[in-house]
């Protein structure tokens, strides 16, 4: 998205979808073995052309600023998230610090779209990580947990 812009090339089963077809995982009965919706998403596959797709920037497209993530959600057919930017009030002598916080952007994405965004923030994670910007949570034993000794 930011600097690396090169041609995608997927197949067309990711990247889009005829109207009136659906997906193997929604044709095949709920039953099915694992096996079998596999084999029958090969060959639903193998049966849709390739599709070539270029990206074409739009540098007049606005940026949007957003300080933290307002809402996060998931309903089964799309990922929302809710940009939010947080406005300080004026500050006032012996008072707390006050402020409000607004909605900057809210972002709509199809299940495979957020599946492509998660993959991109691990990798985006574990380059901050391997520079040493972010430090990779060791998680703690819980209360009930039993302790191993050495």
């Amino acid at each position: 998205m930011f600097g690396n812009k090169k041609e995608d090339k997927k197949p067309a089963a990711e990247t889009a979808k005829a109207p009136g077809t659906t997906t193997a995982a929604k044709a095949a009965p709920a039953a099915a073995p694992a096996a079998a919706a596999a084999a029958a998403a090969t060959d639903n596959a193998a049966q849709r052309p390739q599709v070539t797709l270029r990206y074409i920037d739009q540098p007049e497209l606005a940026e949007t600023f957003a300080d933290s993530i307002g809402g996060l959600s998931f309903d089964g057919q799309s990922l929302r998230i809710e940009f939010t930017v947080t406005r300080m009030d004026e500050a006032k002598p012996n008072a707390p610090m006050t402020g409000r916080r607004y909605p900057a952007c809210r972002l709509v994405l199809p299940p495979g779209a957020a599946v492509d965004l998660i993959n991109r923030m691990q990798q985006v994670a574990a380059a901050l990580t391997q520079a040493g910007v972010l430090r990779q949570n060791v998680p703690q034993p819980t209360a009930g947990a039993p302790q191993t000794r050495n």
